[in-house]
């Protein structure tokens, strides 16, 4: 059984697949509180469905690509066996995490697009660094970077580990707190091999919260 938020169909903010139409399922639960979080709802509840019951309103869209996200969707055990079963029906596949629980389950041929918690996030203490070890080919990394000690923190961490060479990493900033504009000066003027990402679906929906 799993607990989930909500299913729904939208535009991928988010990650190198920005753009693609994909059905998000939301678990519901969470194991952290990082300061920017604009998912708060998912915190708790969520409605009880099996597997086949989220399959079966998964495939009530025409889309092919589907992302399980939350809160953490990897505190469900039954997330694994959700993720085999959308890549035995033939979707792609991604994952959000929070990046702070191990991914080595994950089936091969999940996309993982795994958080790396930055100090403004509150949460940095909770980074499984040893997911950096598992990282595997056409894996993301992303960063949310709340102000310039942010960034910092990041920078130093993707040269020093080289994480460019390992995985895309991404750098987004905190919606309304961090302005793109600085952010992609900051990543020009070091020569950082990093790719901006700003959350289309809050360009597209602005304020909206659920469904998008």
């Amino acid at each position: 059984m799993l607990y989930v938020s909500e299913i729904f169909h939208s535009i991928q903010g988010e990650s190198t697949y920005a753009g693609v139409p994909c059905v998000f399922v939301r678990l519901a639960g969470c194991n952290l509180r990082c300061t920017w979080c604009d998912t708060t709802y998912a915190f708790h509840d969520g409605r009880p469905m099996t597997i086949e019951q989220v399959l079966e309103e998964v495939g009530r869209y025409a889309c092919r690509t589907v992302e399980l996200t939350g809160g953490e969707p990897l505190l469900q055990r039954e997330a694994v066996a959700l993720m085999a079963a959308l890549l035995e029906r033939g979707y792609r596949v991604l994952l959000e995490t929070s990046g702070s629980l191990p991914v080595d389950e994950v089936p091969d041929g999940v996309v993982r697009i795994l958080d790396v918690k930055c100090p403004g996030s509150g949460e940095s203490e909770r980074n499984c660094w040893e997911n950096l070890d598992r990282l595997r080919p056409g894996d993301e990394l992303k960063f949310v970077v709340r102000d310039r000690g942010d960034y910092a923190w990041a920078a130093a961490l993707v040269r020093d580990l080289a994480l460019h060479e390992r995985a895309t990493v991404l750098f987004s900033p905190v919606h309304g707190e961090c302005d793109p504009a600085d952010l992609a000066r900051w990543i020009l003027d070091d020569g950082l091999p990093v790719r901006l990402q700003v959350q289309v679906h809050k360009v597209i929906w602005p304020g909206a919260l659920r469904g998008v």
